[in-house]
């Protein structure tokens, strides 16, 4: 009996499961019963089941994107850059080597080799590291260990006929009393593709292969080990609304775990990971030569690191305690060439060998007050430690530029939720500081196509500071429900790019350099309202509305906040069929920000259809799907298209997926 329990134990904290004890006790035959919930995610939409980890992002009223091509978006959390949010990988801190952020966290992964993905507003995703908007954390597929043999896994392929898209993605994993063995491999390949008014946009085609493998040993009846590792590759990849592009981009993230399960106490369960990831990133403007000047930008990213956590439970209170650290070194150089490029007239260091080391406790609290509220709360303190190897490019513009400098990162959380009825009720608070990242503290000649300026980054930027207070309301009957969220950001020492009375652009194509400094604030105020509603037994429908503003200290408005924007959607189901129509937009972008060269954007809608059909071959679940987006072909760019480079016309998707 008490090996079965243990087991079962294992098997719930590998699928994420809530474990629910009748009785309180040890696990020596005297617990009553142990009722497994089994929570499975799915990285899909109700749109698209071969969906992009960006496209599965995109689907949640808090996360929007820059795009600058098809390829690697980069998320905004809240409305905020990603310096501004936590993006890990299994909580593991992995950077990215392009000074350009064409290679943002969540290209190092693939939707087939993920169960889900955790996203955490403002201070409340602090556990793995110092934030400003939040925390995105990609959790890789892992697979329970199993009483006997069994095997499972699937393969997807499908085309995408507007930019002639072909996928291929398949998945298997191994599991018994013993081991575990996950493994994935997915290889996308596109060509350019055609905008609303039926024109090429060139250089946005992309290739990319990732593979991933996981192996886990249970040591003990109480213990085991796991062995991960991702392998991700893209090449000639195009990026439309930039000068240049990706020729080629790799990256190996690897890890070793040790989890460690406890009889006895209040300490439940102890995780600790060792691990290690390097990317190499290299951008180039090969195919383009109408370029008078070639250059090359490539980027190396080098991360060691540690995770360690214990769960304690006592009573009603919960509790995660976890230690991060790491050490990651960013390299970044720029290359310049005429025409004949056996001859090399320029070289800099965009990223001059900076070296970031960061170590950071933390805690998280649960209590469960009553069966109807619950109260939230934690804190972290973070030390950030830069060091710059060829700190003189910073002292041509900084003169007493600090070649090292040690940062204190404190945050503190707390939110109280409760249900009264058909209600659900909650609000919050968060105080938390953020170090300037490796480009806006020692970027030198980052080229910025957006507003064609070249970014200088300054070593002694003072820390950003957020004070956060947010809020939600829910109202859930049996037949829908609907639910309102709303938070608002004061940021002390806002850092944005000004532009500098000294120094000359480096790349022909800039009209001036602009210095990261920091303002005196900036506030930003995120609004979102989600519905459902069924309206017959197979037809649903859902919708969300959001908004958001964004001012400086000057009442100007910040770049790359979104304007108000709508989604909405049927979904009916008959038997094997099932049926989708969804329509999604932007208002028009009336609160845009000149100062940052940011443009008027006009409103835009698209209207997208699919169906698809479950069917059986022998025993394996099936099933086929065909659908079209921006059905109307309707020509738009949005506020976020860098460059205002138009979105993708009508597209006509297919998919197959069988699953074993």
């Amino acid at each position: 009996m008490k090996r079965i329990i243990i087991a079962m134990l294992f098997l719930s904290t590998f699928v994420n499961a809530q474990v629910v004890e009748k009785k309180k006790d040890s696990l020596g035959g005297v617990l009553d019963e142990v009722v497994i919930i089994t929570k499975k995610n799915k990285i899909k939409t109700d749109l698209k089941m071969a969906v992009s980890v960006d496209e599965f992002l995109a689907s949640s009223a808090n996360i929007s994107f820059i795009k600058r091509g098809a390829y690697a978006w980069e998320p905004l959390l809240n409305n905020m850059s990603t310096e501004r949010s936590m993006i890990t990988i299994d909580g593991m801190h992995v950077f990215g080597a392009c000074t350009d952020k064409m290679d943002p966290i969540t290209s190092y992964v693939d939707s087939n080799n993920l169960s889900d993905i955790e996203i955490k507003s403002g201070q409340e995703g602090g556990l793995h590291g110092a934030t400003v908007a939040g925390s995105i954390d990609l959790k890789r597929k892992s697979t329970p260990f199993d009483f006997a043999k069994k095997w499972s896994g699937g393969y997807q392929t499908g085309f995408e006929l507007n930019n002639n898209q072909f996928f291929n993605l398949a998945n298997a994993s191994f599991s018994d009393d013993k081991l575990v063995v996950d493994a994935s491999i997915s290889n996308r390949k596109a060509s350019n593709y055609f905008d609303g008014n039926n024109e090429e946009v060139k250089n946005s085609q992309f290739e990319k292969l990732n593979a991933s493998l996981g192996v886990a040993y249970k040591t003990t009846d109480l213990s085991s080990v796991r062995v991960d590792a991702i392998f991700d590759r893209a090449k000639d990849v195009g990026f439309p609304a930039l000068p240049m592009d990706l020729s080629l981009s790799r990256a190996l993230i690897t890890s070793i775990a040790y989890k460690q399960f406890f009889e006895k106490g209040i300490v439940k369960v102890w995780d600790t990971k060792l691990y290690f990831n390097a990317i190499e990133h290299y951008m180039d403007d090969t195919n383009r030569p109408e370029n008078l000047v070639h250059m090359d930008m490539p980027g190396w990213s080098t991360t060691y690191g540690l995770l360690s956590k214990i769960n304690l439970q006592k009573g009603n209170l919960s509790s995660e305690v976890q230690l991060n650290a790491y050490n990651n070194l960013s390299i970044a150089e720029m290359r310049m060439y005429p025409q004949d490029r056996s001859e090399r007239t320029m070289f800099a260091f965009s990223w001059p060998w900076v070296t970031t080391t960061y170590a950071g406790l933390s805690i998280n609290n649960l209590w469960d007050i009553s069966d109807t509220s619950q109260l939230n709360f934690g804190g972290s303190l973070g030390v950030n430690y830069n060091f710059s190897k060829y700190v003189e490019f910073n002292r041509i513009f900084h003169p007493n530029a600090s070649q090292e400098k040690i940062r204190f990162l404190p945050s503190v959380h707390a939110g109280y939720n409760f249900d009264v009825y058909n209600f659900n009720f909650s609000f919050g608070s968060g105080y938390g500081h953020r170090a300037p990242s490796v480009s806006e503290g020692y970027g030198y000649y980052i080229y910025n196509s957006f507003d064609r300026f070249d970014y200088i980054g300054n070593p002694d930027l003072k820390n950003e500071i957020s004070y956060e207070v947010n809020a939600s309301a829910g109202y859930k009957t049996k037949k829908g429900s609907i639910h309102a969220k709303v938070n608002y950001f004061y940021i002390d020492n806002y850092i944005i790019g000004r532009i500098l009375s000294l120094g000359s652009p480096m790349n022909y194509q800039s009209v001036g350099v602009k210095g990261y400094t920091s303002l005196d604030y900036a506030t930003l105020f995120n609004f979102s309202i989600n519905a459902k509603y069924t309206l017959l037994q197979k037809l649903h429908w859902q919708g969300t509305l959001t908004y958001a503003r964004g001012l400086d200290d000057t009442k100007m408005n910040l770049p790359f906040i979104r304007p108000l924007s709508y989604q909405s959607s049927l979904h009916f189901s008959h038997k094997k069929f099932g049926f989708l129509t969804s329509l999604n937009g932007d208002f028009e972008h009336i609160n845009y920000s000149p100062l940052y060269g940011e443009d008027e954007t006009p409103s835009f809608k698209n209207f997208n259809v699919s169906a698809d059909y479950t069917f059986y071959i022998k025993d394996y679940k099936t099933v086929f799907q065909v659908g079209a987006e921006n059905l109307l072909n309707e020509f738009y760019s949005t506020y976020a298209d860098w460059g205002n480079i138009p979105r993708m016309g009508r597209n006509i998707f297919t998919s197959l997926k069988i699953n074993f």
